[in-house]
């Protein structure tokens, strides 16, 4: 992994029946490739993780009314997508909304290319999902979330490589 790590923030967002949202996404040249996630991405110019989560938020599902709440967990991925490799330090913010519909209109060209649409899962649709989701462990944590509340510092996740 290069030590040149991209910079993500990522949002757990929960409406206010505690479904989760994600988005699904998948590799451009192969739709048969793919996955379930959580909505965020990069850091632009001198945002802070914190604005760069909420525009993301707003870009990728036109959801604005959120409470912006702590970082719950950090971690590093590195993957490859449409034909490179992503180094990513990634922070997850929890929010929370009473904005339930989708409206994906600041879609960048690539995420055109590779998200065909979200949905708000319960944390047992996550648990029975045979699908695949990243983070990895995400029905687990967010069944701990559930139960007990953010945790008191964020909580570093196993460093995952695909």
């Amino acid at each position: 992994m290069s030590a040149d790590l991209r910079r993500v923030a990522r949002v757990i967002l929960l409406d206010p029946d505690d479904r989760i949202l994600l988005l699904h996404g998948f590799e451009p040249e192969d739709a048969s490739n793919d996955w379930w996630f959580t909505p965020g991405g990069g850091l632009e110019g001198d945002e802070t993780r914190e604005q760069a989560a909420l525009r993301e938020l707003r870009e990728e599902t036109g959801i604005t009314e959120v409470e912006l709440g702590p970082v719950l967990w950090r971690r590093v991925c590195s993957f490859p997508f449409a034909g490179r490799r992503w180094d990513q330090d990634e922070w997850y913010y929890l929010a929370r909304t009473p904005q339930t519909a989708i409206v994906a209109e600041g879609l960048t060209e690539l995420e055109r290319r590779s998200v065909d649409g979200a949905r708000w899962w319960t944390c047992r649709e996550l648990t029975e999902a045979h699908e695949t989701v990243y983070p990895t462990r995400l029905a687990e944590l967010l069944r701990r979330l559930l139960d007990e509340g953010p945790p008191e510092r964020p909580e570093i996740l196993d460093t995952e490589i695909v």
